[in-house]
């Protein structure tokens, strides 16, 4: 009888142990999902409080300063090397229409250092990157109402002859969100979106960089050189340095590639007149 009551009971302990590991089981089945969600939302939270820091203090390791006055860096010491992520982009207008290229303007005598895009007067105009605007103003005899952004990828956006800003300095703003109106203020002669870019005050070539045309990046990296001043794109090495004497179709040759594909990659014409030294994309 003794015997018949420990086995009883012994059975009964098992089970209820059996049936609290079961639940215990259950209950850490149901918790997991929980807990990777609990995770997933850190980690968005976590990315989310960095990717701030890096808006409010943009390529705070390249600029040594913030200024809301000066609209180009002077006497700054430029990296030997430094790569530029273009990824994340949003082209600033979705014009495809380029009116006037980066380069030398024989006919005003200047050197024109960004692109001019055909937009019309009240067409948006949207942040190229995520970044923190620098310079909201009026220049009569030049940009006319123009914004100028700073990014965490290093790069400063120019947008020029703007009909109205739409930010403010120091504002945080994403790839994509609307800056500005286009229009004709300043030394315009027409509607039209005036872009640059720049590394540390010094121009590049936007076309280097954003192919208006076919509404895309060029690459996803570009490579600033600050051998002899010049910013050098990287594209597998496919750059050429013009020498005395050569012309387009001689490069070409050289290169195996056509006139026509240099012209492109470069946003240059047959006519273009080449100076020794000048750097040139074939591929």
């Amino acid at each position: 009888m003794f015997l018949k009551f420990n086995l009883k009971s012994v059975l009964v302990a098992t089970l209820a142990v059996f049936s609290v590991s079961v639940q215990g089981q259950d209950l850490l089945a149901r918790q997991a999902p929980i807990d990777k969600k609990m995770r997933a939302i850190d980690s968005v939270s976590l990315q989310r409080l960095i990717g701030n820091e890096l808006l409010d203090n943009p390529a705070g390791d390249l600029y040594q300063e913030w200024s809301n006055q000066h609209v180009h860096h002077y006497n700054v010491k430029l990296p030997e090397e430094y790569k530029i992520d273009l990824r994340n982009f949003c082209m600033p207008t979705p014009s495809r229409k380029i009116t006037s290229k980066y380069g030398w303007r024989r006919s005003f005598g200047r050197f024109h250092y960004g692109i001019d895009v055909k937009v019309y007067t009240g067409d948006t105009i949207f942040a190229a990157f995520d970044g923190k605007i620098r310079v909201v103003r009026y220049e009569r005899s030049g940009y006319g109402k123009y914004v100028i952004i700073r990014h965490p990828n290093g790069l400063e956006t120019v947008y020029a002859h703007l009909s109205k800003q739409l930010v403010t300095e120091d504002q945080i703003v994403k790839a994509g969100q609307p800056i500005g109106l286009g229009g004709n203020t300043g030394r315009s002669s027409g509607s039209h979106l005036h872009f640059e870019t720049r590394f540390l005050g010094r121009a590049i070539n936007p076309a280097e960089m954003f192919d208006f045309e076919a509404q895309d990046i060029v690459r996803d990296y570009y490579v600033f050189r600050s051998s002899k001043n010049k910013s050098v794109a990287k594209s597998g090495g496919g750059v050429h340095r013009v020498k005395s004497g050569e012309s387009l179709s001689s490069i070409a040759a050289k290169r195996g590639t056509t006139i026509d594909r240099l012209c492109k990659l470069n946003g240059i014409t047959r006519k273009t007149i080449l100076r020794p030294g000048q750097i040139l994309r074939y591929s």
